[in-house]
């Protein structure tokens, strides 16, 4: 089996990454979060960090791009391609309000006649792979059937799959009947993504789908950084690798970012996906979350780690 990093918007960037491929070493690609491709010369400052080669050493990453207009995506692809990129993945997937109501992301999907040309535009001039990352529909399942014909057209590097709807957000569970019949009908190479959090989880996906080679992991690897290991070798996370990976993270935000502040923003947003690993995690989470002062989340931290265990996983 094939392991992907989904790309996440402020937790999975080139620190994280770096970490999590220092300390666990299983991803066979990473994506990045979506850079809004446009007609600049020149990236932003946090998305050309994100992506320059050299923070990203080690490991595979495919940066990911979000937009609905097929010369803005051409022009960012072949900068990115300067960068030595030979992939970009086009994001269909994300549900977020802000990017939908611009009909990007998931809102792209339901406008089938522009998906349509803005593909046959971007693989007419293609200088490096493509993939697409994509939802099954906005309103409705039923529209995957006309999806899939369009996708089809296509030579995708692989075609990754979030087997909901826009309207779905992450609740309701993803549609696997509609998976299913996406590994019969698609032409390209499928890779499945979705609420796949524990060893049980995996297991009982690959009982009902053994022929899929590629899975995609996103909020189960952020609540369980060795989840990958926990899969191919039934292991426990240990709390000192934990630690270890933790300290990492937080070490090198220290010296990118200024302010206790934007530290503990960052560091906050990962709590949120890892607190739930701890036995008796409430006063913690509540330390945790009220800490104003980079001296008050260490200690929280530390007292943490000091005196709760890990749960099963």
């Amino acid at each position: 089996m094939k392991f992907y990093f989904a790309p996440m918007e402020g937790l999975t960037g080139y620190i994280y990454r770096n970490a999590h491929n220092t300390f666990f070493n299983k991803i066979d690609k990473y994506f990045s979060p979506f850079i809004v491709a446009n007609q600049s010369n020149s990236f932003k400052t946090r998305e050309l960090n994100d992506i320059l080669p050299e923070n990203n050493q080690g490991l595979v990453l495919i940066p990911q791009l979000l937009t609905n207009n097929a010369k803005d995506f051409i022009h960012t692809s072949k900068k990115i391609k300067q960068l030595g990129y030979n992939e970009v993945n086009l994001n269909l997937g994300c549900p977020s309000g802000t990017v939908v109501s611009k009909n990007r992301g998931s809102g792209f999907l339901s406008k089938t006649e522009e998906l349509d040309l803005f593909l046959e535009e971007i693989f007419s001039e293609a200088t490096t792979k493509i993939s697409i990352k994509t939802r099954i529909g906005k309103d409705s399942p039923e529209e995957f059937y006309k999806l899939i014909e369009i996708f089809n057209k296509y030579p995708l590097e692989e075609l990754i799959i979030h087997p909901r709807i826009q309207k779905d957000f992450y609740k309701n569970k993803p549609n696997l009947k509609v998976f299913k019949d996406a590994l019969v009908l698609s032409k390209n190479p499928v890779c499945y993504n979705g609420d796949i959090f524990t060893v049980k989880d995996y297991r009982e996906f690959l009982a009902d789908f053994h022929s899929v080679e590629t899975i995609m992991l996103g909020r189960g690897l952020l609540a369980n950084p060795a989840l990958i290991s926990s899969i191919e070798n039934n292991t426990k996370l240990e709390k000192k690798l934990l630690k270890d990976f933790h300290d990492k993270i937080y070490e090198d935000y220290k010296k990118v970012l200024f302010g206790d502040r934007n530290v503990l923003f960052k560091m906050k947003e990962l709590w949120f996906y890892i607190i739930p690993m701890f036995s008796d995690n409430g006063k913690y989470a509540k330390k945790i979350r009220k800490s104003e002062r980079l001296r008050d989340y260490d200690e929280a931290v530390s007292s943490l780690f000091r005196e709760q265990d890990i749960l099963e996983n």
